[in-house]
């Protein structure tokens, strides 16, 4: 042994920290740097017992202190923090030196980055890591994207630190450049969808049917011990069941209605709209974080704009079942335009993406871990090219079963005036995709008309274009 540490971790924010503690408690020797040497010794004195850390005050020592090839993760906060890491580092290292970026980066700047790197010998990994603080410490849900070669150097401390489910480590190689990061973000978009279908179910018992907090913590405490078990819903029974100090009601009434992001949930979506994936529930996630926040304009239109108000009369309690029913239907809808996200992704960027890995290493440690996952392992198991999950036995039997109420629930929260757009977004997609022919040719006739812009028959091949403002006749384009 050299006596130098076998892996760095700049940047000893929370994530960080708990990072470098995880990867210590396994045996593993870390070196410690912080952009302020003040946090660095915080850090120290609260965890400098915990094991073999070595504290570095400036980028040189934290280099020094590094076995060779240096393995050093950083973990600052995505976009500009990590560039500026990154050349201050650059310098100090020899080739073959291996830079691992376990922030929320986005995939583009994962690719930027680990080009630029290659030009100076160095080898760049874009590790998506998901569990939030606990998981850090405890074992996360790890994303590597970037030279395989690279990867197999830190796959042992990886795998070891990660989650463990049925034996296996929450962690696979996902594939190069920014397929780690790609990932995660997929991964982060799916989260905003399941976090909103949660909230408009909650929505939906509260103020439709009229249930209280303590009765709607019960129910969803009921769900996470069936098919709709998962992190997700756990949290939201612990979150609902919470009784605030100040006012002795619930917590929930307290906190100010306005749903904050960090970007990753539309970059999602931006991304779809890139490669022409119809990620509609994910999206109107999106959208509606961004509605919670015109808070005063609400308040005004309450006042102002016609409509139902919600609870005026109550909905039966009998539906709390078809709004469980709903939940999971359109859970489906969001995991599988999630997944066909990542395999078009797969196609543009030529990634080898395994869909039934992926599945496997979210099943524990990350915020989108659940019972669910499960299934969709055994999806990809049994037809690895599937191109829809929802064509999967499995999950087409169960949309199949919970349509009905599906429907149902959308239709009284419309009536209600309470507004469900992931719940109705995702059933839109799901009788849209299940249309051999939809409304797009009156779309695409509308298209030729104004901009010549040709449309192709059903009955013979080849391109056209209707003469509409001049003779009306039509022709062939591509002869």
């Amino acid at each position: 042994m050299s006596g130098k540490s076998q892996i760095g971790v700049t940047g000893l924010a929370v994530m960080g920290a708990n990072l470098a503690r995880n990867i210590v408690s396994r045996g593993v020797p870390v070196a410690v740097h912080n952009r302020t040497f003040a946090r660095t010794q915080e850090f120290m004195a609260e965890h400098g017992g915990e094991g073999a850390f070595t504290a570095s005050e400036s980028v040189a020592e934290f280099v020094a202190a590094l076995e060779r090839p240096r393995r050093i993760i950083v973990m600052v906060k995505a976009g500009a923090p990590v560039d500026a890491v990154i050349e201050e580092l650059t310098p100090l290292l020899d080739a073959g030196d291996i830079v691992i970026d376990a922030g929320n980066s986005h995939f583009s700047d994962t690719r930027r980055r680990s080009a630029a790197a290659r030009e100076h010998g160095l080898r760049y990994i874009g590790t998506g890591v998901s569990g939030g603080e606990e998981g850090a410490l405890l074992g996360p849900s790890i994303m590597p994207g970037g030279q395989r070669e690279a990867y197999a150097e830190v796959q042992e401390v990886f795998e070891t630190i990660a989650a463990q489910v049925d034996g296996e480590p929450c962690c696979a190689y996902i594939g190069p450049d920014g397929a780690g990061h790609f990932v995660k973000m997929v991964h982060n978009g799916i989260e905003y969808a399941d976090m909103q279908l949660i909230a408009e179910a909650y929505d939906l018992m509260r103020h439709g049917i009229g249930l209280d907090v303590p009765r709607i913590a019960s129910i969803f405490g009921e769900w996470n011990s069936g098919d709709l078990e998962s992190f997700l819903i756990e949290i939201t029974a612990t979150v609902l069941a919470k009784q605030d100090e100040a006012t002795g009601g619930p917590l929930i009434d307290a906190i100010v209605d306005q749903a904050e992001q960090k970007g990753t949930g539309r970059w999602t979506s931006q991304d779809a709209l890139e490669l022409g994936v119809p990620l509609t529930g994910i999206t109107e996630a999106v959208f509606a974080r961004s509605l919670s926040a015109l808070r005063d304009q609400r308040a005004t239109a309450s006042r102002t704009l016609a409509g139902p108000k919600p609870g005026a009369r109550p909905l039966p309690e009998s539906l709390v079942e078809d709004i469980r029913k709903a939940l999971y239907a359109s859970k489906v809808v969001a995991y599988a335009q999630g997944f066909e996200q990542m395999a078009a992704a797969a196609r543009t960027y030529e990634w080898q993406l395994e869909m039934g890995t992926l599945a496997r290493i979210w099943r524990g440690g990350c915020i989108i871990r659940a019972r669910f996952l499960n299934r969709i392992t055994e999806a990809y198991a049994e037809q690895p090219e599937l191109v829809n999950l929802l064509l999967a036995p499995y999950f087409r039997d169960a949309v199949a079963e919970a349509q009905d109420a599906w429907r149902t629930v959308i239709a009284r929260a419309v009536e209600a005036g309470i507004a469900v757009p992931a719940f109705s977004s995702s059933l839109a997609y799901y009788d849209g995709y299940r249309r051999e022919r939809g409304p797009a040719s009156l779309i695409q006739g509308q298209r030729d008309f104004f901009g010549a812009h040709t449309y192709r028959r059903v009955d013979k091949p080849g391109s056209y274009h209707t003469r509409w403002a001049q003779d009306g006749r039509e022709l062939r384009t591509d002869a």
